[in-house]
């Protein structure tokens, strides 16, 4: 089994190819290896080369810096149970096309949108 950095990398790989709807047979075939190892990164029984995750990172439109991030502060995010439900938020479909749809803005429109949910947040809080 692989250490933290795999296992971390590993999840990230996994958790964009599934934000962007992508099998693991055609991430696959976009980088050149059989899906049997992207499998294997996934879970991170192998490690990800440099070069690997260089076409990776260009296959699933993301900075290679997106699959460490989170890395250094690994501590588990904690969700409150009135929002997420044990952490179950993420699973739900509602959440997952919501973030496909927000992927697919530009960087505008996406920094804008943030703002947007960050001020209704906090406007929320204060009510």
């Amino acid at each position: 089994m692989g250490n933290e950095i795999d296992l971390h990398l590993g999840k990230r790989l996994r958790r964009r190819r599934r934000l962007l709807g992508l099998t693991q047979q055609q991430l696959a075939d976009a980088v050149g290896v059989r899906f049997q190892q992207i499998q294997k990164y996934e879970c991170g029984a192998n490690r990800i080369s440099a070069a690997r995750l260089w076409s990776l990172a260009e296959a699933l439109e993301v900075p290679v810096g997106y699959f460490y991030d989170g890395l250094a502060a690994s501590a588990p995010v904690e969700i409150p149970p009135e929002r997420g439900e044990g952490g179950e938020v993420l699973a739900r479909k509602e959440t997952q096309d919501l973030i496909r749809a927000y992927y697919q803005l530009g960087e505008r429109p996406r920094r804008r949108l943030l703002d947007l949910a960050k001020s209704l947040h906090n406007g929320a809080e204060a009510a």
